[in-house]
């Protein structure tokens, strides 16, 4: 069983940079694609990034090209989330998820974390 963890969160200003870290237990993260999705209560959940296992493929939305970069270190079994510059509309649930596909990891992936609050202040 894939149990996920995030961290990192919680409150920035705006303009800053704040990393999130993905970890897992009971498996480790290495054989899968992972993903960060993030949602504001009552709007649509939103993929912000997703890489493949292996790190080599990387594939963010349009909307969060340049300030959202996504990596990963399978020595330490750990998928990080950087965000530069960020601005209040950022303010979301963060979840890191996991799935043995890159695309899946992208679209509907099948292990997700608790979720991890950002919330950037004006």
């Amino acid at each position: 069983q894939l149990v996920i963890a995030e961290s990192g969160g919680g409150l920035v200003q705006s303009g800053e940079s704040r990393r999130l870290s993905c970890t897992s237990s009971g498996l480790g993260l290495e054989g899968y694609g992972v993903g960060w999705f993030r949602q504001v209560p009552g709007k649509q959940r939103e993929v912000v990034a997703c890489i493949s296992s292996d790190g080599e493929r990387t594939n963010y939305p349009e909307p969060m090209k340049g300030r959202f970069t996504i990596s990963r270190d399978n020595v330490k079994n750990t998928v990080y989330l950087q965000m530069d510059n960020l601005k209040p509309d950022d303010t979301a649930t963060y979840y890191c998820t996991a799935d043995p596909s890159f695309g899946g990891s992208c679209r509907a992936p099948e292990f997700w974390g608790q979720g991890i609050r950002v919330t950037v202040s004006p």
